[in-house]
């Protein structure tokens, strides 16, 4: 397998999927080495530092995203769109060291092929 993304879209509490995505990179870190993480619309929320899910009697599975460091899954990126849309920028305490890339920036297969549900491909601009 050459390259992998993965795009984050949903909040991290209300329903799974930021888990399972999470979960699913780290399973499939040993078979990928180009793996790209993106997270836009409310997946930014995925990102913050300061949730206290134990208030809603969730899981604190976000601090798990530390752990990418040891699989070396490094290509991280920030919709900076829709952090400015949620009020978030650099000040507000992210999880992860991520890139900010503006919304036409990224060129979506999307545009090329069709793909299902919420499983995209995605490549930024002025890498190979």
């Amino acid at each position: 397998m050459k390259n992998i993304a993965f795009v984050f879209t949903h909040g991290p509490h209300g329903d799974t999927s930021g888990r399972e995505g999470l979960d699913a990179i780290l399973a499939i870190s040993s078979l990928a080495k180009n793996i790209g993480i993106f997270f836009i619309a409310d997946g930014v929320l995925l990102l913050l530092s300061q949730q206290q899910p134990a208030k809603i009697l969730a899981r604190n599975f976000v601090a798990t995203f530390s752990l990418l460091a040891l699989y070396d899954v490094d290509r991280l990126y920030l919709c900076a769109d829709s952090a400015w849309e949620r009020g978030l920028d650099a000040s507000s305490g992210y999880v992860l060291h991520v890139r900010n890339v503006h919304p036409d920036r990224v060129a979506m297969p999307s545009q090329r092929i069709a793909f299902a549900d919420q499983h995209h491909a995605a490549r930024i601009d002025d890498e190979e």
